[in-house]
């Protein structure tokens, strides 16, 4: 017997016929693990109305990886206008009831998509179906993405989504998506996330099936200016998000607690970033989360040792102090 997460409806709710699923792979350079994706989706227990791959204008051969696969799959290819877009197109492109959000460097278990379908058929008032993922790096798993510091939220969905991206790969009503515009293609990082806030926002409610069902890779990495550009957008999205009418009084009080929340996540990523460039303001950076209150007492304590260590040994210390992990790795709602 599965075990779903799922809010209250709103009223009584009966069963419906199981949906039609289109998995959605969007791909850019990705010609070494995509067929993998496509193989996990196509080798589902539950067949898949379709499976779409949606090339953002790859120059690395992807194509040609492609061409063996052309009489099972949907696929569109066009200029490199981002993940954001590609998801658009893709959705556009896609005629099932849900599209299945599948990245190209990660794979499904195979019997996701009859998870996905049960919970969808039980629950037909859900506009968004997803499961667990379980972490992968290095070919092992270290993690789950619903763990104790993350988990599914079931009674307060509005606010949740606000401070937190909950949700991961999911499967999503055509027609709901659609109905808010799918995703900004303004935004460079979490138009995901944003996405599902939205939806969240405008009435459509997630469940989740209790079951690692994604394999969610992660890319190995340290504090970097990508990582960096990731936080900037992340805070400018929850920012620009303050003018979407949706939004009730108890939403602004999450939203505004989750931008804070952000902002020091932000100046902690710039004081590291700094650190390890060697850069000339990395002491006065470190010296501000080091005075922030709302920091930690660890990570305030960590960051009073890095500004005061002599210049030349604060990019090693940055690794030796082991600062938060999330400054390091893949994150998740993030079109990056």
């Amino acid at each position: 017997m599965r075990r779903f997460l799922v809010p209250e409806p709103d009223g009584p709710v009966e069963p419906g016929e199981p949906p039609r699923f289109s998995v959605l792979i969007r791909t850019y350079q990705n010609a070494d693990t995509v067929t993998e994706a496509i193989d996990s989706a196509l080798g589902q227990t539950l067949e898949p109305f379709e499976v779409v791959v949606y090339d953002d204008g790859s120059t690395d051969g992807t194509a040609e990886v492609l061409r063996p696969y052309r009489d099972r799959i949907v696929y569109r290819r066009r200029e490199n206008f981002g993940a954001a877009q590609a998801f658009n197109g893709g959705v556009e492109t896609a005629s099932g009831d849900f599209v299945v959000v599948l990245d190209a460097d990660d794979v499904f278990e195979p019997r996701r998509l009859e998870a996905l379908s049960e919970l969808a058929t039980l629950r037909p008032d859900l506009d968004i179906v997803t499961t667990d993922a379980a972490w992968e790096t290095d070919g092992r798993i270290v993690g789950r993405f619903n763990s104790e510091a993350n988990p599914f939220e079931v009674d307060n969905q509005r606010a949740a989504i606000l401070e937190r991206c909950f949700i991961v790969a999911p499967g999503v009503r055509r027609s709901a998506v659609l109905g808010v515009g799918g995703q900004d293609t303004g935004l460079e990082v979490s138009a995901d996330w944003d996405c599902w806030i939205r939806m969240i926002l405008g009435g459509s409610k997630a469940g989740s099936v209790d079951e690692p069902l994604l394999v969610y890779r992660l890319r190995p990495g340290s504090v970097s200016s990508d990582r960096l550009v990731s936080f900037r957008h992340r805070v400018y999205m929850l920012e620009h998000l303050r003018t979407n009418r949706a939004l009730r009084d108890d939403d602004l009080t999450a939203l505004d607690a989750a931008l804070a929340r952000h902002r020091r996540t932000l100046a902690l990523a710039k004081a590291l970033d700094a650190a390890h460039r060697g850069d000339g303001d990395a002491r006065k950076l470190a010296l501000a989360v080091a005075r922030d209150r709302e920091h930690g007492r660890k990570t305030r304590l960590k960051a009073a040792v890095l500004a005061a260590a002599p210049s030349s040994v604060r990019p090693r210390l940055v690794d030796r102090l082991g600062f938060p992990p999330r400054l390091a790795r893949r994150q998740v709602g993030s079109s990056d």
